[in-house]
């Protein structure tokens, strides 16, 4: 029965998680996006083609995939109707996507609500995309959102009415100008009537594929340090991209899974505000940023780059009880000639191996290296472990004997196919 696979970012995102799930959806029936908004970007390359994904699952790509939107998702329509287009032209039918009944929908509110609280913190920014993620997140447990059953209903408009009546006040009271009623409801009535297809019940679907014996794999957007909870709060989503946030954000119950993997680049880099430990804010950060072409996949903001941190993969290998771990662009980071790993912090004069998202520990540690050799030279062309240059392997192999977990799939280059499998 354990027929449920996970995979989820294991630092601060944009590991190449959806390369993994491209991969692994090869051998899987559902491919179920559980967590956040289009406040998530995914990049996948096929047949040197590259379709960035905000809100649709990665695995929707593959025809024999049923992709699911699952109940933690907040939905933009407009958004997911712009994807949706895309992979029409694109040749791709899209008959295989399902949206949960209970997914909550992000409405223009949510966004200006966002603008206007980022730009009310002045100097203390989140750094938020602006997308509306975290006030739709609050109206759901604010118990005021809109769920794709009722924005598909005819109880729509009286809830948009009242929605907008009220966050009018707060937009009036800030200077801001106030929403439309009539024009947003004949324009989101309309994404209603296209997106009303693809909703269903997708909990008793999931729990069916369970009693057939079909596979399910589970992708997260962002990771495990921007968890609401256990992230380096509150530079954080709002949602919950841990273990955790499968179960609530599915209605899978936790006996059903299997495999817990989690993904990380051979290096590290965070994208907005807040504390970074291995963070190379200089010559070397700029140089893994261009190798890597680390810039984000939904904001084009380029993304802060360091080394590779122990502490906090073990924490994600804590939090999420990981069973593997998945690591890319090791071509990336071989490019150097010299390579380090991050194996414990100095912080107030003594050595410390144990992770904490408390800001004063993280603003006032620095890193303990170990260094390796780089230079790797090509590795594009190596499909399996054995292949790997020794400098490529002696890195990988600490980073298992540090974590205490395997590294179960390693990505060689940008391709779907460049992926060595352990």
């Amino acid at each position: 029965m354990q027929n449920v696979n996970v995979v989820l970012g294991a630092f601060y995102g944009d590991e190449g998680k959806g390369k993994i799930i491209d991969y692994l959806s090869s051998n899987a029936k559902y491919a179920v996006r559980f967590s956040g908004g289009n406040n998530a970007g995914h990049s996948i390359e096929v047949e040197g083609k590259k379709f960035a994904f905000h809100l649709l699952p990665s695995g929707i790509l593959n025809k024999n995939i049923k992709a699911i939107l699952s109940n933690g998702v907040v939905i933009d329509p407009k958004v997911l109707l712009e994807e949706i287009d895309n992979l029409k032209k694109n040749g791709y039918k899209v008959d295989n996507l399902y949206i949960s009944e209970k997914a909550h929908v992000i409405m223009p509110y949510h966004i200006m609500m966002d603008s206007l609280l980022e730009d009310a913190r002045g100097d203390n920014k989140i750094g938020t995309t602006k997308r509306g993620i975290g006030p739709a997140y609050c109206d759901k447990y604010e118990r005021c959102g809109i769920r794709m059953e009722d924005f598909i209903s005819d109880n729509f408009k009286d809830l948009l009415k009242i929605n907008i009546k009220n966050k009018n006040v707060i937009f009036k009271a800030y200077g801001y100008p106030e929403l439309d009623f009539d024009s947003v409801y004949k324009e989101y009535s309309g994404y209603a009537k296209k997106l009303k297809k693809y909703v269903i019940d997708t909990t008793t679907m999931l729990h069916q594929a369970i009693k057939n014996n079909e596979n399910i794999l589970c992708e997260g957007a962002q990771a495990t340090l921007l968890d609401i909870d256990f992230g380096s709060y509150p530079f954080v989503t709002s949602s919950n991209p841990t273990i955790g946030g499968v179960l609530t954000g599915t209605g899978i119950g936790a006996k059903y899974i299997n495999e817990v993997i989690g993904v990380i680049k051979a290096y590290s880099s965070r994208v907005g505000e807040g504390p970074y430990v291995t963070e190379e804010n200089n010559e070397i950060g700029d140089m893994i940023r261009e190798l890597g072409h680390e810039y984000g996949t939904t904001t084009k903001r380029p993304r802060r780059c360091g080394w590779l941190d122990i502490l906090a993969l073990n924490y994600a290998v804590m939090v999420n009880g990981l069973t593997s771990i998945a690591m890319n662009h090791l071509d990336t980071i071989g490019k150097l000639d010299k390579i380090k790993l991050c194996v414990a912090y100095k912080y107030k004069g003594k050595i410390v191996k144990d992770f904490r998202t408390n800001m004063d520990f993280l603003k006032n540690s620095t890193p303990v290296y170990e260094e390796f050799p780089g230079n790797f030279g090509d590795i594009s062309n190596c499909k399996t472990y054995d292949e790997l240059p020794d400098n490529a392997k002696k890195y990988i192999e600490r980073i298992e004997e540090l974590t205490n977990t395997p590294i179960k799939f390693i990505g060689t280059g940008a391709g779907r196919e460049d992926i060595i499998v352990r």
